[in-house]
């Protein structure tokens, strides 16, 4: 059997776009929310099962991808987040690199010679790397107008796969993926599934503005702290309101705080732009914590830790 696991974000769903638009596969898809990490603990694997694995923590999964190699899976893995120890086994293929520059979909890229690269533009995008996805752009000739539009789209899909719940966003990771799979480049997706797009559009803009009249709840000239309200919306936009002020103050640190249902918190930190490192440090400091150099979350920060928190955020970075 084969099995696609993928993040829910613009990285994950572009990255196996590129894959299975290079080499057609059915196969069993296992995704969920971007939060959502530990996908293989959701299926299991036997002899001579064919898993590819897309934008997910290897360290994260470590258990699992030993358990179904030592069964006699085979395992093709790509990522760009921490991966603790590799394995090594003839049945792992795994192409990690966990510079702050790359992304799953632009390793993709480069493993298919450029095939699609339309998709890892967007991705890009999508996971806030703007100079990556410009520098690919740029050997492709792309006028302003296809930029900014492949700049939109990776925005929108990457808004999509937050939430606490697949019941919180608009469409399903896997109902997306599969909507989008067919066309063999973002601008074919934009003019065949016009409705989708115009969705998404018009979600991010409504959520956005509702973020944007979100006070700090700290800040200094080296961070910022964003608590937004215990609302659907907010658990939507909390990623992309942190890419947006990222870019708009690119010398700070940002941390956006959402609700969780237990009275806990879920933190998405970002690295300043000029400086993307440490925020897979900083979170990986507490139980639930981890990430990438330059983006990184804590999925259930207890509430009476917040202020410990922020102290160790301005810490961290003044």
């Amino acid at each position: 059997m084969n099995f696609d696991v993928f993040n829910g974000d613009a990285d994950g769903i572009c990255a196996l776009i590129q894959l299975r638009l290079d080499q057609p596969l059915s196969a069993k898809l296992v995704t969920g929310i971007k939060r959502d990490i530990q996908l293989l603990d959701k299926f299991s694997a036997s002899s001579g099962d064919r898993i590819t694995v897309l934008d997910i923590s290897l360290q994260k999964n470590s258990a699992r991808v030993n358990e179904f190699l030592n069964q006699g899976a085979h395992i093709f893995y790509v990522d760009h987040h921490q991966p603790g120890d590799i394995p090594k086994h003839p049945h792992l293929k795994a192409l990690i690199n966990t510079d702050s520059a790359v992304c799953t979909s632009l390793l993709v890229n480069q493993h298919l010679n450029g095939k699609y690269p339309l998709w890892a533009i967007t991705a890009a995008f999508g996971d806030n790397l703007n100079r990556s996805a410009e520098q690919l752009a740029a050997t492709l000739n792309l006028n302003p107008t296809e930029l900014e539009t492949l700049r939109d789209l990776g925005i929108y899909i990457n808004y999509n796969g937050y939430g606490s719940c697949i019941a919180d966003l608009h469409f399903a990771p896997d109902a997306l993926y599969r909507e989008m799979a067919e066309f063999q480049s973002p601008f074919d997706f934009i003019s065949g599934n016009h409705d989708i797009f115009t969705q998404l559009k018009q979600g991010y803009q409504e959520d956005m503005a509702n973020a944007e009249l979100i006070t700090p709840e700290y800040q200094s000239n080296a961070v910022a702290v964003f608590i937004l309200p215990d609302t659907i919306w907010a658990r939507r936009v909390n990623g992309v309101f942190g890419n947006s002020l990222s870019n708009l103050h690119p010398a700070r640190a940002h941390a956006v705080i959402t609700h969780n249902s237990d009275n806990s918190y879920q933190v998405g930190v970002r690295a300043p732009l000029c400086n993307k490192t440490g925020a897979d440090e900083l979170c990986s400091a507490f139980p639930s914590g981890g990430g990438r150099k330059a983006a990184a979350g804590i999925n259930h920060l207890p509430g009476d830790q917040l202020s410990i928190f922020i102290k160790k955020f301005e810490d961290f970075y003044s």
